[in-house]
């Protein structure tokens, strides 16, 4: 599971039956130095310079929150017949609490 910041959502006007009704957020993935800021409770003011998925969201998830989101087949995982899913978000997150292994 990789850990995001919901910046976007996206409406589509036509789509697979099978995701008649889905939504959809953007997010911009954060990485270790992300994580750290949110675990000393302060607040992203940048995004990342790569790129942002669309993930599939069935949790409420709306901008400005912290979600994980898993990829690929997992992705595809809670539906009962295929569907072409890449990214689907597993938690909406409330505390982060990172402590780096210090060598």
């Amino acid at each position: 599971m990789k850990l995001g910041r919901v910046i976007g959502r996206v409406t589509l006007s036509v789509a697979c039956p099978a995701l008649k009704g889905a939504r959809w957020l953007i997010v911009d993935p954060c990485g270790r130095e992300s994580v750290q800021t949110l675990a000393n409770g302060q607040e992203l003011s940048t995004l990342s310079k790569g790129p942002s998925p669309v993930v599939y969201d069935d949790l409420g998830g709306g901008v400005g929150d912290i979600i994980g989101y898993v990829e690929g087949a997992e992705a595809a995982a809670p539906f009962e017949n295929p569907t072409p899913i890449d990214a689907i978000d597993a938690a909406i997150i409330d505390q982060v609490f990172y402590n780096p292994f210090e060598s």
